[in-house]
């Protein structure tokens, strides 16, 4: 989570800072429930039943890419 705020926060150009368990529920309202939980995921069953390979890059890499304007 935090490696993925402050991907954002370089794109955008504002400071990211940490905040405590207690202080989520004022920050991020009903969203704190999933932001503080522990759901690691991995893509085996994913690749396993549908044949995918990722082909691109990963989040991080793929937040930090420059990108057109419109």
């Amino acid at each position: 989570m935090r490696a993925i705020a402050e991907a954002i926060g370089r794109r955008v150009g504002l400071p990211v800072v940490s905040i405590t368990p207690e202080e989520a529920p004022a920050h991020f309202g009903f969203l704190a429930l999933f932001a503080g939980r522990d759901a690691p995921t991995a893509s085996a069953l994913t690749r396993q039943r549908l044949g995918w390979t990722p082909a691109g890059p990963g989040l991080i890499a793929d937040l930090e890419k420059p990108r057109a304007v419109a």
